[in-house]
């Protein structure tokens, strides 16, 4: 497998791509800050080059998590659409509709459901079990769930996870999401299925918005993926054979950067361990 190549920044790639679809918590924020540089450069390539669709494992529509970035300084001009694993998970909740279902997930994320006609339950009257992550991420982990999710396995009730992230970084602590919840309930020998990255429906909502920007088709090699988790980005990225710049500095910044910066044997041993693939790697996005 062939290590992915070293850049200093985008800029050194822009001219081969005429869209970005790129992750957003790791990369353009840490659920706290804004990265100025990082969203300095997407704007750069969306004047310059062509579309930035912000591709979010967010459990959310978009329209929340437009605040959420407007509240972190992220400038606008940083992006062309935002796709989120909750605008695709709506979907498969709305097939599903009226349930009941039994929802985990804290208050903030209520906005998922609204106008999708579902009844909600708990474990006992449900259907179907909808997670976008514990309801304390704060405290909770996921082995608080698991004598309740053992009863749902054996009720053969189907988990419909709105956000796989295993783990975001917020600040400088390791935070589950529902990912971590859901890979619980598989291993225990649940059903799960999810909208959100690595899977399919997200690129393909996300690669139709940046055709509608573009005015035309998109070809494929000319399509640039960045992002910072293994199991969600780049797995993603990997299935729809698109090329990926692996930003180092995020959830696995401790095991890529060293003294020195990026360390690319580091970057590629890790890689190689999920057999995975980038083109790219860099340590912070930066132009």
């Amino acid at each position: 497998m062939t290590a992915p190549q070293s850049v200093a920044g985008l800029s050194q790639l822009s001219g081969r791509y005429d869209a970005l679809l790129c992750d957003v918590w790791g990369v353009i924020h840490n659920g706290r800050e804004s990265f100025p540089a990082a969203c300095d450069a997407l704007a750069k390539f969306r004047a310059e080059r062509g579309p930035v669709v912000l591709i979010s494992n967010a459990p959310r529509p978009c329209g929340p998590v437009i605040e959420q970035l407007d509240t972190l300084g992220v400038p606008r001009e940083a992006w062309s659409h935002i796709v989120t694993s909750g605008d695709a998970t709506r979907r498969l909740l709305a097939a599903r509709a009226p349930g009941p279902a039994w929802l985990i997930g804290p208050d903030r994320d209520w906005p998922l459901y609204e106008g999708l006609g579902l009844e909600t339950s708990d474990l006992a009257s449900a259907k179907f079990i909808s997670v976008t992550g514990p309801y304390d991420d704060e405290n909770d982990e996921p082995a608080d769930y698991r004598d309740r999710f053992i009863e749902a396995v054996g009720r053969d009730l189907e988990l419909i996870c709105a956000n796989p992230d295993i783990v975001v970084q917020r600040g400088e602590k390791l935070i589950y999401c529902g990912g971590a919840l859901a890979q619980l309930y598989e291993s225990l020998g649940g059903r799960v299925t999810m909208a959100g990255k690595p899977y399919p429906a997200i690129y393909e909502l996300s690669l139709a918005k940046a055709a509608e920007s573009l005015g035309r088709p998109l070809e494929p090699a000319r399509v640039l993926c960045i992002g910072d988790g293994l199991p969600t980005d780049i797995r993603g990225a990997n299935a729809r054979g698109l090329d990926v710049l692996f930003v180092a500095s995020g959830i696995h910044g401790g095991e890529t950067i060293g003294p020195d910066g990026l360390n690319a044997a580091a970057v590629a041993d890790l890689l190689r361990q999920d057999g995975l693939s980038a083109t790219y790697a860099i340590a912070d996005l930066v132009w």
